[in-house]
């Protein structure tokens, strides 16, 4: 989709490596100018910056912890001053703490929650306050402002040992379907995208040997991993007017994960 954004603002959360990595140029190639958020490591936002304007786009770095209230303000009134606005964003950012339910601690059951639920929620809620302030301009986009959640096939699959995680995820599927009844009135789209096993930096383990792909694999009727071009296509589209009628919706981009294969046989 050749500019498809063109003219418009996209926030990515957690834009510095793996899914949102790709998410920020991959909006950045389709016209987007890029807020590209990081909370800890600038020379990593550098980097993907670097990408973007290789390639004709604009991006700028925006510092922020999404799990911290003010951060987040912040981040968003920074984001506003240099681009005027903000018309999308994308709350990709999340973390994993795992361990077996009685042991684990109340400190990684906080911190999952925080950064991947409570993170979205104060980023969403910051995104719609600019979407109201600036409204709809009818050059730009037909929709007064989009926002994609980013969740998983954990919102639906149990995942032993990492019950925080799901949780999390189950919670950002109703905050997304409440958010999107809530606002859609006023055009402002809503919807999530679930992925399924994509090959990033931090599930590396489950894929990086022929053995560890293959049994990956018995868990993906598609039989292959998915890559992090297709979660960004799909969040493109989800910000585009191309997508203009959905509205509440959760894209599993998962290789038919969330059918069970398990159970295949009958």
């Amino acid at each position: 989709m050749p500019d498809g954004l063109k003219g418009q603002c996209a926030l990515v959360t957690g834009a510095t490596s793996g899914i949102g990595r790709a998410i920020a140029i991959a909006m950045g190639n389709a016209g987007a100018r890029v807020a590209v958020n990081y909370r800890s490591e600038p020379e990593d936002a550098d980097k993907v910056i670097r990408v973007i304007a290789d390639a004709g786009g604009e991006a700028h770095a925006v510092q922020g912890d999404i799990a911290d209230e003010d951060q987040v303000e912040a981040m968003f009134a920074e984001a506003v001053a240099r681009f005027g606005t903000v018309d999308i964003l994308v709350n990709n950012a999340g973390i994993q703490r795992d361990a077996p339910f009685a042991e684990m601690s109340l400190d990684d059951w906080r911190m999952v929650l925080d950064v991947n639920l409570t993170g979205q929620f104060l980023c969403a809620r910051a995104a719609i306050r600019e979407f109201r302030r600036r409204g709809i301009v009818p050059e730009i986009s037909c929709a007064a402002g989009k926002i994609v959640c980013m969740s998983s096939v954990h919102d639906v699959i149990p995942w032993a040992c990492r019950a925080n995680y799901a949780a999390s995820k189950g919670g950002v599927d109703m905050m997304m379907r409440s958010l999107a009844q809530e606002v859609s009135g006023e055009k402002i789209r809503v919807n999530a995208i679930a992925p399924g096993a994509i090959k990033t930096r931090i599930n590396r383990d489950s894929w990086e040997t022929e053995q560890a792909e293959a049994d990956l694999l018995k868990l993906i009727p598609y039989r292959r991993v998915g890559e992090v071009d297709d979660v960004a296509k799909a969040a493109v589209w989800l910000a585009s007017d191309e997508s203009d009628y959905v509205v509440g919706t959760t894209l599993y981009i998962d290789g038919g994960m969330t059918l069970y294969p398990g159970f295949n046989a009958g």
